[in-house]
């Protein structure tokens, strides 16, 4: 069975998280593409290029814990809204998303530009105050230190960059279904997007 799940977001709304669960709940293979930025953004911090290093990327690269800080999610930010990055890093991701068995696909341009016949897309956002808090807990539960102003100054900004770059602006699909975190817990979340994703399965 071939199908695709498209999940899109802002930073930090849970949907990583969500996606997770879901292809563990329909036995789907999941991708992070989020971690495709960030994995340029530590190449451009080690000096790298960003569009060679977007190019050569190799899937062992996804791995690195270093991924998860900070200073790499502002870098793939960063570098996200190079059109080039963009394009070297769509193959890897439409080529993931057309595989046997269903396919789950996180990130912010799924549903619009990487997966635009996906059988289902969810846009799952949340305030930019919990967004930020969010952030906030998994940094400081991660040991790291952390300063709530300063992350939802950089929550905002991120917001403003993602929904105005020329190249695949953050937005949900026309045909999205978008699922507000803000007041949902992990396992309401995860239970309202297993519904709407039962709904549309192929059925037979």
């Amino acid at each position: 069975m071939k199908m695709t799940v498209a999940v899109d977001g802002p930073a930090a709304a849970g949907k990583g998280t969500l996606s997770k669960a879901l292809a563990a709940h329909f036995g789907f293979a999941h991708l992070d593409t989020g971690l495709l930025y960030r994995a340029v953004g530590a190449g451009v911090l080690a000096g790298g290029d960003p569009i060679k290093v977007a190019q050569t990327l190799e899937p062992a690269a996804l791995d690195n814990p270093a991924l998860r800080t900070q200073a790499v999610a502002e870098a793939a930010s960063q570098i996200a809204v190079i059109a080039e990055v963009r394009q070297a890093l769509v193959d890897f991701q439409r080529d993931f998303a057309a595989r046997d068995g269903g396919a789950v696909l996180d990130g912010r341009d799924i549903g619009t530009v990487i997966c635009p016949d996906a059988t289902v897309k969810l846009f799952v956002t949340a305030s930019a105050e919990t967004r930020a808090e969010r952030r906030y807990l998994e940094l400081v539960n991660a040991g790291q230190t952390a300063d709530r102003a300063a992350i939802l100054q950089e929550v905002r900004a991120r917001d403003d960059r993602d929904a105005n770059r020329a190249t695949a602006p953050l937005r949900p699909a026309d045909d999205a279904v978008t699922l507000d975190t803000s007041d949902l817990t992990a396992d309401q979340a995860r239970a309202r997007a297993i519904a709407i994703i039962s709904e549309r399965m192929p059925q037979g």
